[in-house]
């Protein structure tokens, strides 16, 4: 393959994960927490020499997305960054959806089976609520504001290099460093907000503008292609001629 249908090639099939890219972010903005993904290319180079271009693997985007109430008793999102951790089979992830529903044996779920980490909620009680800080304060029979536990968010020195465990879920790997827990509440710092969730990062009027610039780009290179092909044709007649 010459150097010109190579590259030609190789920006449709840089276009064509990019289109994979946003049809998963548009399908999932509806879900609370979820974080848009965004591929990362390079240049194909032999020496000064542009040979096309690779993709070099997809990365989940941490923009704030926009908090709004809900109906759930046990929703809770985060106002700045950081992670709830969760736990399931001895296994831990981190995620920013806080979609969370009581158990009966008191502990916070998620619709995966997923625990929220440090917080159990008592069988007397006949209220909860968690404060910006990140106390769980009950309401039971014989005590009104008592304070159960005492929820940490997680923080990662670089979040964008979390594995995705499926739509809002991550896990730590070495590139992402060790999780730091932490108290929310600070001054300046995230904070909790209670009966409320995060809804996805995803701007579905700019995921539909980047699907229009990948399909105009893949047709360029398409015609890169077929022109690349036609000028080997002409070269391999001239040459039987």
């Amino acid at each position: 393959m010459n150097r010109a249908m190579f590259a030609a090639a190789s920006g449709m099939a840089a276009q064509q994960t990019q289109l994979e890219i946003v049809a998963d972010n548009l399908a999932n903005a509806d879900v609370a927490g979820f974080k848009g993904a965004a591929a990362t290319f390079a240049d194909v180079r032999a020496g000064a020499l542009g040979l096309g271009t690779i993709g070099v693997g997809r990365h989940a985007v941490f923009a704030q997305g926009k908090l709004v109430r809900s109906g759930g008793a046990f929703d809770l999102a985060i106002d700045g960054p950081g992670f709830f951790a969760v736990e399931r089979g001895g296994a831990k992830a981190y995620t920013r959806n806080g979609e969370f529903s009581r158990e009966a044996d008191g502990t916070l779920r998620n619709s995966a089976g997923w625990t929220l980490a440090g917080v159990r909620i008592p069988a007397d009680a006949l209220s909860a609520r968690v404060e910006r800080d990140g106390r769980v304060i009950v309401d039971t029979p014989a005590q009104k504001g008592r304070t159960i536990a005492q929820l940490r968010l997680t923080s990662f020195a670089s979040p964008e290099a979390l594995r995705p465990l499926g739509a809002t879920l991550f896990a730590a790997t070495d590139a992402s460093g060790r999780a730091r827990t932490f108290a929310p509440g600070a001054r300046g710092g995230p904070s909790i907000a209670f009966g409320m969730l995060e809804r996805s990062n995803v701007s579905i009027v700019e995921a539909m503008m980047q699907i229009l610039g990948a399909q105009r780009a893949y047709e360029a290179n398409a015609k890169g292609v077929q022109a690349a092909d036609e000028m080997l044709r002409i070269a391999n007649n001239l040459h039987r001629g």
